[in-house]
């Protein structure tokens, strides 16, 4: 166990796509992990993770559970929230390919699909130095990539060819690859850590909102 003394609880929403390996990451860290499909769900946690799969399926499917306000606000009140793969697309300001966000809360522009077709996936070994020297095995399925980097966005990982695949703003995690499917924890530790300082704030500190931006051109 890696985690805290006190488990906290982070959710995963678990309308479409690979929730089921970040429950189980999470568990095996120790972390009190939900999954979420209803509004009433995110009663009580402390961060939220967005899996991979179909973006445009978990798109519908959000508005069809009426999840996306809820989540809105959990991320304006300062809970983590970390995306993986279609998760980034919709946590990201901006798409290229012209579909509105979802969560505009990454001041990025992203591309879906930027590496071509399933068969196309691949893995590497990234440096991301935020969770320490040795490197994070990625795994890259029909990935999105990051196109534009706003301002305000920490750049935590990069391709040998200069492009970017993590990044931070605030309480805010995405990568275009899933850690969950090569057993990789320290992403999810990191939440957990982030998710417990939410939970129990120090003495003197306060949480900050998380700004809603407006996508651009819209």
């Amino acid at each position: 166990m890696t985690q805290a003394e006190r488990p906290v609880r982070i959710g995963v929403l678990a309308v479409q796509g690979a929730f089921a390996e970040h429950i189980a990451i999470l568990r095996e860290i120790g972390v009190d992990a939900l999954p979420v499909r209803l509004p009433a769900d995110l009663d009580g946690l402390a961060g939220l993770i967005l899996p991979g799969g179909e973006s445009t399926a978990i798109r519908k499917l959000i508005d069809t559970w009426a999840l996306r306000q809820p989540i809105l606000e959990l991320a304006q009140r300062g809970a983590p929230i970390f995306g993986t793969c279609a998760g980034m697309i919709l946590l990201s300001v901006e798409i290229s390919d012209g579909d509105a966000p979802v969560f505009p809360l990454l001041d990025i522009t992203v591309k879906r699909n930027a590496f071509g077709r399933q068969l196309d996936s691949f893995e590497s070994e990234l440096s991301v130095p935020v969770l320490g020297d040795r490197p994070v095995h990625a795994i890259f399925i029909r990935a999105p990539i990051v196109e534009r980097v706003g301002e305000g966005v920490d750049v935590l990982a990069q391709l040998d060819d200069g492009r970017v695949v993590a990044v931070r703003q605030g309480n805010v995690i995405a990568t275009a690859f899933h850690p969950e499917l090569a057993g990789e924890t320290r992403f999810h530790s990191l939440v957990a850590t982030m998710a417990a300082e939410y939970a129990e704030p120090g003495e003197g500190s306060a949480r900050r909102p998380h700004p809603i931006r407006r996508a651009r051109g819209n």
